[in-house]
């Protein structure tokens, strides 16, 4: 009696795990399928490569944005040419408030790991001395408003390199613009690199990256996180599966890392990227294009099937005119390449 009580015991664990796990499972997909509840002042979710916007809310609103501000500063100086310029460290960048890499006067540091210092722990000090070094006449936020303006960011005004809004309004943006900036940093191999190293050493010390969401979500990219009194808390972050790269960015948002992950797994397992052509040299039936922007469409899964294709469609002298998705006869989105 006792051996046959055991074998029923020890089978009704397994029949209990495999209904755990089936419920689970089903749990996961279920929520993977339903928008989830965002409580911020602005969100936004945005398509790395082509800047389309696919969810947000008040994107255009205007408010300090704490140290998710630091991309631009670690954009200017890896587009500097000088970063294996080595850094002598002075009196002004130990002083600053705020998180630090713990610079010690005297210290002698490459322009390249101070960006580590910035990007993965958000170092004030680091921000002090880049900016010291690559405009040493105490202009970095005018060159940093200069790049905001290249790069069409209209709704930001950049006032120090660090984001902190103690002594000045902090630097000013949006979602949005936050968004489109982090996209066009992604396009540099050596930020994309930085932004996803989880841990960087130099001199017998060891910096973990703060993004939360780079060591427990596994299509996770990179990011930056920020936080002051008047900000409250900022996260940029951005995700990848397969060709499918989305940035997202919160604002004033308390539980911003679930939030983005809740968004991620939603966005990947209801949409996919259809690509058609890639910014520079695409080669398309035995053809070369070359292609000024990213093209291609975010579309939701469940409106593509076996029958779904790509069409290029080229003039007489061997020009793309038109790309079109088609699902049967039927166009479902077109892009004409003068548009």
């Amino acid at each position: 009696y006792l051996i046959y009580f055991l074998c029923i015991y020890f089978n009704m664990k397994k029949i209990i795990l495999f209904f755990f796990l089936i419920f689970n499972s089903h749990f996961v997909n279920i929520k993977s399928n339903i928008f989830p509840d965002i409580n911020c002042s602005s969100y936004i979710v945005m398509n790395a490569k082509t800047k389309e916007v696919l969810a947000g809310k008040n994107i255009n609103l205007k408010r300090s944005v704490a140290s998710i501000s630091k991309i631009m500063t670690a954009i200017l100086a890896l587009e500097s040419g000088e970063i294996f310029d080595m850094v002598t460290i002075e009196d002004k960048d130990t002083k600053m408030e705020g998180s630090s890499i713990y610079l010690k006067l005297g210290d002698k540091i490459s322009i390249l790991d101070l960006t580590y210092g910035l990007l993965l722990r958000s170092g004030n000090d680091a921000a002090s001395a880049i900016s010291r070094h690559i405009e040493k006449n105490d202009n970095f936020a005018l060159k940093m408003n200069e790049k905001a303006q290249e790069l069409n960011l209209s709704d930001s005004t950049f006032n120090n390199p660090s984001g902190l809004d103690i002594d000045d309004e902090g630097n000013i943006s949006t979602s949005f613009d936050i968004a489109s900036l982090y996209s066009y940093c992604l396009e540099n191999n050596l930020f994309k690199a930085i932004v996803s190293t989880k841990n960087y050493s130099i001199n017998n010390v060891s910096w973990r990256n703060k993004n939360k969401l780079l060591h427990r979500y596994q299509y996770c990219t990179g990011g930056k996180t920020g936080y002051t009194y008047k900000a409250k808390r900022t996260l940029v972050t951005s995700a990848k599966k397969e060709d499918f790269e989305l940035v997202i960015v919160t604002l004033n948002c308390g539980n911003d890392f679930q939030i983005h992950e809740d968004l991620y797994e939603y966005f990947f397992n209801n949409y996919c990227y259809i690509n058609f052509l890639d910014k520079g040299i695409n080669y398309i039936n035995d053809k070369i294009i070359k292609s000024e922007k990213n093209i291609g469409l975010t579309i939701e899964k469940n409106k593509l099937d076996d029958n779904t294709y790509k069409i290029y469609r080229f003039d007489n002298n061997n020009n793309l005119l038109e790309c079109q998705l088609r699902k049967n006869n039927e166009i479902l989105w077109s892009r004409f390449l003068n548009e």
